[in-house]
């Protein structure tokens, strides 16, 4: 950040004077905000089919009342929050990318009083606003999330849950959607923390909330495994939130939003709830990527046909199909180059991925560059980067060629890989040729051929 802004309703938000320190933004993320958003609608409407919902005004405008607070006057960014309750017994919340949230009664009774139940739901927004959950995607499953996934930023349409099934992840609370790094979890608790002050709760509360049930976890309470299984411990949180009170904003800690001990005494009055399947049930991890045996003879016929979406387009060679449930064109392939799983899973033996990642400020081609290798290498078997990335020019544009190689899902062969990224101010887009190295020479002039045809508009 260039300029420091010293105006008080965003002064928590962006930077803590006193040392210089900026609260955590979110980080390289191959989704866009408004996938983010897309992917939370889906899920959430697939996983209340599961989950047994509260049908009582008062518990709902109750827990309404503390989110949006947090929202309002912990002046976070604007999602399309909801907050709704779950008739369950272990003490959990949980929010979906793009803001739904839920929250289970066994959470509100284990709270001891209002501040400890924001300090949950605070933490869980920051989850929200960071964009941890696609995140972690992005990061775990490389380049299959680039030919699913990512592929969406030029397109739209299509089911964002369908897609990730393609790749056997679901959105269940074992699934990698829902599951946080450390560090992840330490920043939320950072941007918890403030928003909490903002709005006029304790953060304190929050860190012995956390504690206390860290402290049980170690019992083995099984009513508190399910939010440690997906929120590890960052480590002291009351250590963590006494370091940062001098740099949190003053607020009056004493308001409330109603009568938590009132709202336990509603609860206990709820009627059993019908039996459902369990959340996160066929919610899985992807398995390894699928293999064949069988090496495709993919047929070039010379005649190219154009795409053309999301602000680019560019000629492929005629026959090849759009790959995906979007359907939108972004992943391109032979008939046969496409090696089929399990569970609709899929790896891409030959083909073209074309997309674009939004940039977090100033783009810098050469560090996202390297950010986008890196997952690849580390997300793909037997993936590495070849030699260093040289500079070319796309459309007048700025632009870098890398060139990677993996384990092809065509067994017992290393496949080619050539990345090419170009620098578009705002975002930067990227463009991934693929095939066997049994058969990249035959492919090289049309993948080149390709490259020369790329136009912006």
């Amino acid at each position: 950040m260039s300029k420091r802004l010293v105006a008080i309703m965003v002064l928590g938000a962006l930077v803590l004077l006193a040392q210089g320190k900026k609260l955590p933004r979110p980080g390289w993320n191959l989704f866009s905000k408004q996938q983010d958003i897309q992917l939370g609608k889906e899920a959430a409407a697939q996983m209340e089919q599961q989950l047994a919902l509260v049908d009582n005004r008062e518990l709902t405008d109750y827990v309404n009342r503390i989110g949006q607070r947090l929202v309002r006057d912990g002046q976070l960014e604007e999602y399309p929050y909801f907050f709704k309750v779950v008739q369950e017994d272990s003490i959990n919340a949980f929010a979906f990318p793009g803001g739904p949230m839920y929250v289970h009664t066994g959470l509100m009774r284990a709270a001891e009083n209002e501040a400890q139940l924001a300090g949950v739901l605070a933490h869980e927004l920051s989850h929200v606003v960071l964009r941890h959950g696609t995140a972690q995607v992005s990061k775990a499953q490389g380049f299959q999330i680039l030919a699913m996934i990512g592929g969406a930023a030029l397109g739209g349409g299509g089911s964002m849950t369908g897609a990730l099934a393609q790749l056997g992840i679901g959105v269940g609370l074992n699934s990698a959607l829902m599951k946080y790094s450390r560090n992840a979890e330490r920043d939320a608790d950072l941007l918890g923390m403030h928003t909490m002050a903002r709005a006029g709760y304790n953060p304190l509360e929050m860190a012995r909330f956390f504690e206390k049930l860290e402290a049980e976890s170690g019992k083995q309470n099984k009513l508190v495994a399910a939010f440690f299984s997906s929120h590890p411990s960052p480590g002291s949180r009351v250590k963590a939130v006494e370091q940062e009170i001098p740099y949190l904003p003053r607020s009056d800690y004493g308001r409330t939003e109603g009568d938590l001990n009132g709202m336990k005494q509603t609860i206990g009055r709820l009627p059993a709830p019908a039996k459902r399947p369990q959340p996160g049930a066929g919610g899985g991890q992807a398995g390894p990527p699928p293999q064949t045996d069988q090496r495709p003879q993919i047929q070039l016929s010379g005649r190219m046909r154009q795409f053309q979406g999301g602000g680019v387009r560019f000629d492929y060679p005629d026959g090849w199909e759009r790959v995906g449930t979007d359907q939108n064109g972004v992943t391109l392939a032979p008939r046969g180059g496409v090696v089929q799983g399990q569970g609709g899973s899929y790896s891409l033996g030959y083909g073209i991925i074309a997309s674009a990642v939004a940039a977090e400020g100033r783009l810098n081609l050469s560090r996202q560059t390297q950010q986008l290798l890196q997952s690849l290498a580390q997300n793909n078997p037997g993936g590495r980067v070849e030699g260093r990335s040289e500079r070319i020019t796309i459309d007048r544009s700025n632009a870098l060629i890398s060139r990677m190689s993996a384990d092809s899902p065509y067994r017992g062969a290393r496949e080619s890989i050539v990345v090419i990224t170009v620098d578009r101010r705002e975002q930067m887009y990227y463009f991934i040729f693929v095939s066997p190295d049994y058969d990249y020479k035959r492919f090289e002039p049309v993948y080149q051929q390709v490259t020369q045809t790329i136009r912006f508009q």
